[in-house]
């Protein structure tokens, strides 16, 4: 949810390093997903070094007083977080070797948010690129964790869904209305793009595009509250975003910058209001 979505600022990142991968003893029976807690707080990341590959849920539990969100990028062609702060997305898509692959996107400061996906063997980068007050990235404060994902032969199964969410090139489409409630929404990117998904319940009187106008300027309060959904991943990988409803007025955002003039997406109209009743 950038003030102005961009990674510009990301100098400060740090080398990620090189994890020696281990493989889990073999067992019989399938599990769900590994569930790992991530505590966000100003600027850093409290969680695991090493995760094992499969189906794995991230609880992010935001201690503030900022927004956060865990950014997750699978790192390729053996590069570093220290590729990954040259690239400006501001100006340029990712290159392929940056795989935005999602996490839990920003709770209110005190809440807690949960995203679940399949993990593949490989090096991670889990970042935070929401600006602080000084238009300075999280990440370029320290709010960056190398990850190391290792092989495994337990059998992971993710959450079941409920719902499916669409992304595409600029829309939302649900497999079926959302009512008050739990929900565990399977969440599909199906565009050309990379696209996020942020849930927001909308203060009285107000609607999706004031968030946006907030989002661009940042002056007075906020007129949404953050409940979560799933960071920026790119098309052909799936999130499973598990959210509870209450009766209200909802809004849902990407504000993921376009390939072509670099504007968040939902300046192109990807944003939606939606009643839960």
């Amino acid at each position: 949810m950038d003030r102005k979505p961009g990674w510009k600022n990301m100098v400060a990142l740090v080398v990620l390093g090189t994890a020696c991968a281990k493989t889990e003893s073999p067992k019989n029976e399938a599990a769900g997903p590994n569930v790992v807690e991530v505590i966000a707080q100003d600027y850093a990341f409290q969680m695991p070094d090493t995760l094992p590959a499969g189906a794995t849920t991230f609880h992010l539990v935001n201690k503030g007083p900022s927004l956060h969100h865990a950014q997750l990028i699978r790192l390729e062609d053996n590069k570093s977080l220290a590729d990954v702060a040259k690239v400006d997305l501001d100006r340029e898509p990712p290159p392929a070797w940056m795989v935005l692959v999602g996490g839990p996107n920003p709770p209110v400061p005190g809440s807690d948010a949960t995203t679940s996906l399949e993990l593949t063997p490989g090096n991670y980068a889990v970042i935070c690129v929401i600006p602080a007050a000084d238009g300075i990235v999280h990440a370029a404060k320290g709010m960056v964790h190398a990850l190391t994902v290792v092989a495994s032969n337990v059998a992971r199964s993710l959450p079941e869904a409920d719902v499916t969410l669409t992304l595409n090139d600029y829309s939302f489409s649900f497999s079926k209305p959302l009512t008050a409630g739990k929900h565990v929404i399977k969440v599909e990117n199906i565009g050309t793009q990379p696209h996020e998904i942020l849930f927001g319940l909308l203060a009285p009187g107000k609607t999706p595009p004031d968030l946006l106008s907030w989002v661009l300027k940042q002056v007075g309060p906020p007129p949404a509250v953050p409940l979560g959904g799933a960071s920026n991943f790119r098309p052909g990988i799936v999130n499973f975003v598990t959210i509870d409803l209450k009766p209200g007025d909802y809004g849902i955002w990407c504000f993921f910058p376009d390939k072509k003039d670099h504007k968040p997406h939902a300046l192109h109209g990807m944003m939606q209001q939606i009643k839960i009743t």
